[in-house]
């Protein structure tokens, strides 16, 4: 981080901001500025606007830390502004921001590292409203939008197409369908320090892991460390710490996985990395930060000394 002097830095926390995850980005900041503030920082929380660049001008932090979901938070808009004026920020940098939130591209990356991704196409929302663009089941999700703007599971039953709400962009992911668990696990490191892997989470939810499954109260449940056999625990570490090399990721990112049981080792499959977790004490990231003795204000702190540019 760029101080010198010795005083503990004054952080600004971008919450908020304009994506479809506003509300939980809301969330994440006040939760992290009030943590930070618990930890002996000086903290104000700063809600990405339009006038972003004078307001972070007017406040002149020592660090920004990153609590903005979806996109421009989380898809290197935010990260190259700040580049722009040379303040140091938490998370990821511009490029593995960018190539973490174009699901499509960051699977031509994790292909190019031997990590094992669910085939999936880019079409038209219109082509995937005329006819099946492959045999169900298959899942339509937004190539680069948080979870929250809708994701389609397609069943094997399904005769016709499914019917895609507006919100959804031009053009969509359509992937095929891994039944089985939903497994996911945060990798911790930055500049100055190894990353490592924490541990693995078993997400339990009636239906798939939707954006209310992850953000309503009892939409899932978290069992950590996940009750699976050592193998898959093992390659979920090992899947996560390479994606998180591979793409260039920065401070706290968080991978997703799905697994067939089925299929033992061969039904594991990487579905994304979020180089921009949700940050609550009952976050997937923190909870499993926890796991290894960090609290939630020791892991705000860690971000914010590790914060920089050029990231």
């Amino acid at each position: 981080m760029g101080q010198s002097s010795g005083k503990t830095p004054f952080v600004a926390v971008l919450m908020g901001g304009p994506s479809a995850e506003r509300e939980v980005s809301l969330s994440t900041g006040r939760e992290c500025a009030a943590a930070l503030r618990g930890e002996g920082y000086e903290v104000v929380e700063l809600d990405a606007g339009p006038d972003l660049c004078e307001r972070l001008h007017e406040i002149a932090p020592d660090v920004v830390f990153n609590a903005l979901h979806g996109r421009w938070g989380e898809d290197g808009c935010v990260q190259g502004m700040l580049e722009w004026l040379r303040i140091p920020y938490t998370h990821s940098g511009v490029l593995a921001s960018a190539l973490a939130m174009d699901k499509e591209r960051s699977k031509q990356v994790f292909r190019t590292a031997g990590l094992p991704v669910v085939e999936g196409v880019i079409v038209d929302k219109s082509a995937v409203e005329a006819a099946h663009v492959m045999a169900p089941p298959y899942v339509v999700k937004p190539n680069n939008e948080g979870s929250s703007v809708g994701i389609y599971i397609v069943q094997e039953s399904a005769n016709t197409p499914p019917r895609l709400d507006a919100a959804m962009p031009a053009q969509v992911m359509v992937e095929q369908y891994v039944p089985g668990r939903e497994l996911t696990t945060t990798v911790v490191g930055g500049d100055d320090t190894d990353p490592g892997a924490a541990t693995v989470t078993d997400i339990l939810t009636d239906g798939w892991y939707d954006y209310d499954a992850k953000y309503k109260p009892g939409g899932s449940r978290h069992v950590v460390p996940a009750e699976i056999p050592r193998e898959i625990f093992d390659l979920c570490l090992d899947y996560a710490l390479r994606a998180h090399r591979a793409l260039g990721c920065r401070g706290v990112s968080r991978t997703d996985f799905r697994w067939d049981e089925t299929r033992g080792a061969d039904g594991l499959f990487l579905l994304e990395v979020n180089t921009q977790p949700g940050m609550t004490p009952t976050s997937l990231s923190p909870e499993q930060a926890g796991e290894i003795g960090m609290t939630f204000g020791q892991l705000c702190a860690w971000l914010v000394e590790d914060a920089s540019c050029n990231r």
